[in-house]
């Protein structure tokens, strides 16, 4: 029986909730599937391990995180903790140092949710973002000068390599093969007003778009696109966007798909040299944690995504399935405008995989 290593880091707020609600579904999973199984070493890294270290993980974290098969991140935020102390201490690190080059996040409607745009179906929005996740806007270039004073100047800088915009291109156009759909790319620009970066993206697009003939390819600018993802959703196949457009643009995805409690990502290390990495795209939601009314979903799904990545595709396609089941039966936390808690919808996702099992 194949066995995966896995790495838990719960993080802050509901992240301790959902997390635990996921691993019972992986397992059940696993079970039903009877040819793999999954062993976790969780780690109290975050926010809350902050406050009592000073740091958001040790010194060793990403030596120790890279000889797992996979990362399974809740959620991390804390009162009193600066978001940007989370992101530098926690997130990009791993992101960056374990080349997770690719962020991946479907924006799919799933049978059972009502988008709050009017008319579309789960047949209208099923597209994936493909988002840039190691350069580009987040770059760590810059500082200020002159702090606290009417001099004060603060220098931002973003770093786009013709080696990183072409690998996260290229995945995109795989993708749009693997799909089998509309094999089309839309690629996210803002060249009219960012005159460097920019049309070197536009560029490399139309240099990557002549290598995949059997695929077609369109550019946006960033406020055109978010337009036509509200208007328009049913146009979009796979959407390739540096990083912080294509972090915009997710949470975007996430709301037409009904709630961001559903929204589920991976950071993708596509060589599987080093493990990915898979999170929802949600909070930690401090005002609702401990209250047992968490949405799970958007955990479990990353779940789903991650046993893909480690080739279990049938006990993924069970996992969403059985939360598709779910959601029809109209069994919904109330971000969802439901009632249930987080272990009723998790036991009901269990009780769909035994079924099937």
């Amino acid at each position: 029986m194949q066995t995966y290593k896995i790495a838990v880091i719960p993080g802050d707020g509901i992240g301790k909730e959902v997390v635990p609600a996921a691993q019972r579904v992986l397992d059940r999973a696993a079970q039903a599937d009877g040819g793999f199984r999954l062993d976790y070493t969780v780690f109290p890294w975050g926010c809350e391990w902050y406050t009592k270290t000073g740091r958001m993980m040790p010194e060793d974290g990403l030596e120790r995180l890279r000889y797992f098969d996979a990362i399974f991140l809740g959620a991390v935020g804390y009162p009193g903790v600066p978001d940007h102390v989370s992101l530098w201490g926690l997130l990009l690190p791993i992101r960056r140092h374990l080349h997770q080059y690719v962020n991946l996040r479907p924006v799919k409607l799933l049978p059972g949710i009502a988008s709050p745009l009017a008319g579309k179906t789960p047949e209208d929005i099923d597209f994936v973002v493909v988002r840039e996740n190691n350069e580009g806007e987040y770059s760590d270039i810059g500082g200020r000068l002159y702090a606290g004073s009417p001099q004060e100047v603060v220098i931002q800088g973003s770093v786009f390599t013709r080696f990183g915009v072409q690998r996260i291109m290229r995945y995109a156009f795989h993708l749009a093969r693997a799909r089998g759909k509309r094999r089309h790319v839309t690629s996210a620009t803002k060249s009219n007003a960012i005159n460097h970066a920019m049309p070197f993206w536009d560029e490399l697009f139309a240099e990557v778009l002549a290598e995949y003939p059997d695929c077609t390819g369109d550019q946006y600018h960033i406020d055109a696109l978010a337009a036509r993802f509200v208007t328009h959703p049913e146009r979009f196949d796979v959407v390739v966007a540096s990083n912080l457009f294509g972090d915009i643009l997710t949470d975007l995805g996430a709301a037409i798909a009904g709630s961001i409690g559903l929204a589920p990502s991976g950071n993708i290390n596509p060589e599987k040299q080093y493990p990915s990495m898979f999170e929802p795209v949600h909070g930690s939601a401090p005002d609702i944690a401990g209250q047992g009314i968490a949405n799970p979903l958007g955990q479990i799904w990353s779940g789903a995504m991650m046993l893909d990545h480690l080739g279990q595709h049938s006990a993924a396609r069970s996992i969403v399935t059985a939360m598709e089941r779910v959601l029809l039966a109209d069994i919904k936390t109330p971000d969802l405008g439901g009632n249930a808690t987080t272990s009723i919808v998790t036991d009901a996702i269990c009780s769909e995989l035994s079924l099937d099992g």
